[in-house]
């Protein structure tokens, strides 16, 4: 099967699976990409701030690639490729490219806080590979913001395909219709998800179907339709969860998620620690509601 717009449905932006010496369980990652298919999602997208890149050794992470390909298809995986600098996400742009990948997932500069100028360079660094590009908008993280004006500017040079948006501010997806038509914005933060929805996003990339595909694929699917009777009450339960997708301690919180859901999740690298206990109780007590009442 060949997708046109591989960057389009419930693309899962995948936990990474680490075993108790906390090195990658590629046998367990593998199964988990299959799963993920098999429970409705449409693809994952590895290496992603969720798979704890920036952990991983440069052999761990294009492992990580080859390991999702082989498990679902190049064409279901779109991996994540930022890097410190923009010769060496080419590079792993260029690697995605190799194994067949459809697209690839882009930060701005994550190590330089770099102007306009700075940034379109970089994208355009990137874009040489020839690889459709998913610019990823998450200024809390990078302190670059991809406005809409300056999406418009990469997509109109045919440096993007799509925007992965992370602000949470929902009124962004008319300013980026307005000023980029064409450009397909993806919802980025899952506590978002209806808001995004409803203003015209083709996309999800994903962090809770790591623990609950199901569920998640029908509040995507209900939401896309505009079903308001079946997404919103969904979203309602869902969202004490969701909302822990938009807090630094995501990664931690989905893999406890996992964990209860009887998901391969285990632990994190540092500098990642565990929750606190409050926070691991307010998540505990979340995902097992979340599962007694059917959602999975």
């Amino acid at each position: 099967m060949t997708r046109d717009k591989p960057w389009r449905g419930v693309m899962v932006a995948t936990a990474l699976p680490l075993k108790a010496d906390l090195s990658v369980d590629f046998d367990a990652f593998g199964e988990h990409c299959r799963w993920l298919v098999a429970s409705g999602c449409d693809g994952v997208v590895p290496n992603g701030s969720l798979g704890e890149y920036q952990t991983l050794t440069a052999g761990e992470r294009a492992q990580v690639v080859r390991t999702a390909v082989t498990a679902i298809g190049a064409d279901r995986v779109m991996p994540g490729i930022a890097a410190y600098g923009a010769q060496e996400a080419r590079r792993w742009a260029e690697q995605a490219g190799e194994a067949g990948c459809g697209a690839v997932m882009l930060l701005p500069p994550n190590s330089y806080r770099g102007d306009e100028r700075a940034t379109i360079e970089h994208y355009r660094i990137v874009a040489e590979a020839g690889v459709p590009i998913v610019a990823y908008n998450n200024p809390i993280d990078t302190k670059i913001d991809l406005t809409p004006a300056l999406l418009a500017q990469l997509y109109a040079e045919g440096l993007i395909v799509a925007v992965k948006e992370f602000t949470g501010d929902v009124r962004r997806a008319y300013e980026i219709a307005e000023q980029a038509p064409g450009l397909d914005l993806l919802v980025g933060s899952d506590d978002v998800l209806l808001e995004l929805a409803l203003a015209g996003a083709v996309g999800w990339v994903a962090g809770y179907p790591n623990a609950l595909p199901e569920a998640t694929v029908r509040l995507y699917r209900a939401a896309m339709a505009g079903d308001l009777g079946v997404a919103q009450p969904l979203y309602r339960a869902l969202h004490p969860l969701l909302r822990w997708d938009a807090k630094i301690e995501f990664v931690q919180a989905i893999k406890l998620s996992m964990d209860l859901a009887g998901r391969p999740g285990g632990g994190c690298r540092p500098p990642r620690q565990p929750l606190l206990p409050a926070q691991a109780a307010a998540v505990r007590a979340a995902t097992e509601k979340a599962l007694a009442e059917g959602l999975r």
